[in-house]
This record gives C-alpha cells, sequence and structure tokens, in this order.
C-alpha cells in the first residue's frame, strides 16, 4: 500500500477553554462564521462537512481555503507544532 505524507501547512487556530472569554475570542476568530451555542460550554461550528461540536480544549482552526473547524487536542498535539514568530 502506498504511503503519504502531509504537506507542511501553516494554519491559524485558537483555543476554545469554555469560558465565555474565549468563546468571544473564537468570535472574533471567524467573524463571518455564526457559532451556535449549548448549554453544555459546547458550541457548533458550521463546516464543509456539516456541523460539528466543539468542546472545552478544543482547538478551533482556520484551513488553508479559509474554513474552520475544531480539532480535539490530542490530535491538535500530534499534527501541529508552534511556529516561531
Amino acid at each position: 500500500m502506498p504511503l503519504f505524507r502531509k504537506y507542511p501547512v501553516v494554519i491559524e487556530a485558537v483555543w476554545y477553554d469554555g469560558s465565555r472569554k474565549s468563546f468571544n475570542a473564537v468570535c472574533d476568530f471567524a467573524p463571518s462564521v455564526h457559532f451556535e451555542p449549548t448549554d453544555n460550554g459546547c458550541f457548533y461550528v458550521p463546516t464543509l462537512e456539516g456541523r460539528h461540536v466543539a468542546s472545552p480544549g478544543d482547538w478551533i482552526i482556520r484551513g488553508i481555503k479559509g474554513e474552520i473547524y475544531p480539532c480535539k487536542p490530542d490530535i491538535f498535539a500530534a499534527t501541529y507544532e508552534p511556529v516561531p514568530e
């Protein structure tokens, strides 16, 4: 079976910790996206594949085509590293 490597791509992301301040930072990060809060600290994120749930601890990512989606912290840590400024 052929193997493939992911291209090195720099993305923008914000971490959601469940607080109102953090939710506001997510909204500021993607002002054109309508995020729908739930009663349990989560919120819905409209994505190209449908509506996804973002939970406290998730990263909210802007993809290479400007798409916004949530990413679980373990997947984020295994896939991304900070870029020096």
